[in-house]
């Protein structure tokens, strides 16, 4: 039993210390999305979607839980905002081609018609970021009409 005393202990010193480490946060500003805003002109409803369900991974703007600051949990979520902003950055925008824009509207469209965006992980601790089906397609007319705007997709019949 004094062997998995002493190993209990160590683990927990090294939990403790490890609280004092952590990646860096996501700490943009709103303003590193005002031209995604500018281009793409969402409407006030699909505003407040994006923030509530897409900007804490998908842009330079993050609003962290509490939980972000206990060690492993905040690597385990720095992973998920870097990949996240991989695939779909919004504070990135202007630097893109018309066709890769294009193609990341297309993407956004089928992550969100199928379920997939937002991620479940992320709607357990967020419940407001869980769209509603009137969300969903508030979300996806939206983007189907910008991809209009960007004049590689047909117009809507």
């Amino acid at each position: 039993m004094k062997i998995v005393k002493k190993i209990l202990l160590v683990l927990l010193i090294l939990f403790v210390i490890a609280q004092f480490f952590g990646p860096e946060k996501n700490s943009g500003d709103m303003a590193s999305i005002a031209a995604f805003e500018a281009e793409t002109k969402p409407s006030d409803d699909v505003k407040i979607i994006l923030k509530n369900a897409c900007y804490d991974c998908h842009s330079d703007v993050t609003r962290y839980p509490w939980y972000n600051n206990i060690t492993p949990v905040n690597y385990w979520l720095n992973h998920h905002i870097e990949e996240g902003k991989e695939h779909f950055n919004v504070s990135k925008w202007e630097g893109n081609s018309v066709k890769r824009k294009d193609h990341k509207f297309e993407e956004l469209i089928e992550e969100v018609e199928k379920g997939a965006m937002p991620l479940d992980s992320y709607t357990w601790t967020h419940g407001d970021a869980k769209l509603t089906d009137a969300q969903i397609k508030t979300l996806v007319n939206w983007a189907k009409n910008v991809r209009v705007m960007y004049g590689l997709e047909p117009k809507p019949e």
